[in-house]
């Protein structure tokens, strides 16, 4: 059970067996460590135990993650550098769970201040006033985390705090630190604050982050408040703007520990691993299909035409995959529409690579084309889009004699496909072909395809061979896609 603080989002309960009183806490042999200390002590944890370390992060085991590694053993506060999707938001939530699951609080405080280690005078005035009888509340890991997208509009008050004008007019003087309202920075006291896209922040901003991060002091309307925050800084930047002559200030720069270059996957089999764990299919997409999504995405970002320092970003081929699979869930409804045939089975949805044509008009827009490109992006895609398919064909059917193929259209067999074409009118018009069960078995479908999957494996067939200049092609007016005769 847990405790409901908004919709959709449920915050755990603490065990009953936590001490509840700060004598209990020291009787129970309890410690403080710095987050920097917690950091490090869960991850040798994790070492010694071979527990995984990084839940989630794909291609990063031999490159990103060891240099991250060192970086919190080190205790550096530390920047990513990368390019758009590449995962960096996503390695730096994941550092949340190497800190202890439940850390002991002073109730009521906004700065999470330790029972043995209070930092307002407050919170020491209360601590020395109650002693061992002073009540503990307990912090889950998941509040210990904030994270703030740098924007030029972003303010000191957003990050650092500000006068309450409200706690003057009750009668405080502006000396007093219980009238200034803290921000996001000091809020996460005893956790992580992550700054995306460090650069953005304008250069005043960036002054008071470094005085956070060196100084440990507060200004605040020519206020200034010696405040030791307990913090693990990490920020994300692009490395075109992580520069001297970039938008950051060198002493800002000179604070971080540690840089890390992030990458996009180095091969396919990551690429693909990438997407299996990522995308959110609606329907069945074949492996071959999913191949050939992993390498068009691999061209486009290779591609001489693209803005190399935008990036090709890894929700590209995750949005291709999700759409391939949308695809094929809208063929299987619009098919099934009207009354059924005696003894046809409803068609399942199953994606074909035909259906990747539409991802060239769809993510279009998820890529930086150079200046020279303009009024071709859809043309250029279309034309990766093909390679990758010819690239994939003949990986995984080379060698393959595929003869019946193209005996079958030479022949004068027309074979007719297309979005709206079922898997067993497709079936129906190829018929018994030699070859075709290793070329099914080839493309991973099995030795007992479903109807639909054997028609994937057919139009991927076809496909190929056009792509070889083995097969004519045609587009009917309707959209439908026709081959036979030879290219």
């Amino acid at each position: 059970m847990g405790r409901v603080t908004a919709p959709n989002q449920v915050l755990p309960v603490p065990p009953a067996d936590l001490p509840g009183t700060l004598g209990e806490l020291r009787a129970a042999g309890h410690r403080h460590r710095t987050v920097k200390q917690e950091l490090r002590d869960n991850l040798l944890d994790r070492m010694r135990s071979g527990a995984d370390r990084f839940p989630g992060i794909v291609g990063y085991d031999d490159t990103v993650l060891p240099e991250v590694e060192r970086a919190l053993l080190a205790g550096h506060d530390m920047v990513l550098l990368g390019e758009r999707g590449q995962g960096k938001t996503r390695l730096i939530r994941s550092l949340v769970a190497l800190l202890d699951e439940w850390t002991p609080v002073i109730p009521g405080s906004v700065l999470n201040e330790h029972p043995m280690h209070p930092l307002t005078p407050a919170s020491r005035a209360l601590v020395a006033g109650a002693g061992d009888d002073l009540a503990v509340g307990w912090l889950h890991r998941s509040m210990r985390y904030g994270e703030k997208l740098a924007t030029p509009d972003t303010s000191v008050g957003d990050l650092i705090g500000d006068v309450d004008p409200i706690r003057l007019a009750q009668g405080r003087t502006l000396g007093d630190p219980e009238t200034i309202h803290f921000g996001l920075v000091p809020r996460t006291n005893r956790g992580i604050f992550a700054v995306n896209e460090l650069p953005d922040l304008a250069e005043r901003i960036q002054v008071a982050l470094l005085n956070v991060l060196e100084e440990r002091d507060i200004q605040v309307r020519g206020y200034q408040l010696r405040l030791p925050l307990d913090l693990f800084l990490v920020a994300s930047a692009n490395p075109e703007d992580y520069t001297n002559r970039g938008r950051i200030i060198t002493p800002l720069k000179d604070r971080f520990g540690a840089e890390v270059r992030t990458h996009y996957p180095v091969d396919l089999e990551l690429e693909l691993a990438l997407i299996r764990q990522e995308a959110e299919l609606v329907a069945e997409v074949p492996e071959h299909v999913l191949e050939v999504l992993a390498r068009f995405a691999r061209a486009v970002r290779e591609s001489p035409s693209v803005d190399p320092r935008s990036g090709v970003s890894a929700r590209f081929a995750i949005a291709a995959a999700e759409t391939v699979a949308a695809a094929a869930l809208r063929r299987s409804g619009l098919l099934a529409a009207g009354p059924a045939a005696p003894g046809v089975r409803p068609e399942a949805p199953v994606a074909r690579v035909g259906d990747a044509v539409s991802v060239t008009s769809t993510l279009r827009g998820k890529v930086e084309f150079e200046s020279g490109e303009e009024g071709r992006e859809v043309e250029i895609l279309a034309h990766l889009l093909r390679t990758a398919t010819a690239e994939t064909f003949r990986a995984r059917l080379a060698g393959l004699d595929l003869s019946g193929f193209t005996g079958l259209v030479a022949e004068g067999t027309v074979i007719e496909t297309g979005e709206l074409v079922s898997s067993a009118e497709l079936l129906r018009q190829v018929g018994t072909v030699p070859g075709l069960a290793k070329a099914l078995d080839r493309l991973g479908l099995g030795d007992a395809p479903t109807p639909e999957e054997a028609a994937a494996g057919i139009e991927f067939v076809l496909e190929g061979l056009h792509l070889t200049r083995r097969l004519g092609k045609d587009v009917t007016e309707s959209g439908r896609t026709v081959y036979g005769g030879r290219g």
